[in-house]
């Protein structure tokens, strides 16, 4: 389905939006572009419906990473100490080890552990 240009504007929906921040009533907007009340209001929400939060930046310049619940959940107490979101400090600590060029001596590290402890105390 096409939009229909409407009142100068290129569709029926961007028209409503249009007149309402006008200040114009339901069955003003009816009545100038010719269509009944309920098409107004069915129009205007299918258009807020279709208008999408901007993208934070990390959405924006990057892509998802899953992480299992329970690493989330034990990161979930530092966040807290820093009065930031759990995922903003998964961030954090990702691009720290890689802005100081931490990742082999992190995983050094973890090879050890998992040599004296066993992988699944490791974890």
């Amino acid at each position: 389905m096409s939009a229909k240009p409407c009142h100068g504007y290129p569709s029926r929906s961007e028209a409503v939006i249009a007149m309402r921040r006008q200040g114009l009533s339901t069955e003003q907007i009816a009545d100038r572009i010719g269509i009944d009340r309920n098409t107004v209001t069915a129009l205007e929400h299918s258009a807020l419906r279709s208008v999408k939060r901007r993208k934070r930046p990390a959405e924006e310049h990057g892509r998802t990473v899953l992480f299992p619940v329970d690493i989330l959940d034990r990161l979930r107490p530092a966040a807290a100490r820093r009065g930031i979101a759990v995922n903003a400090l998964a961030r954090r600590i990702v691009e720290t080890v890689i802005d100081d060029n931490l990742i082999d001596s992190v995983l050094d590290d973890l090879d050890e552990i998992e040599a004296v402890w066993g992988k699944e105390d490791a974890a």
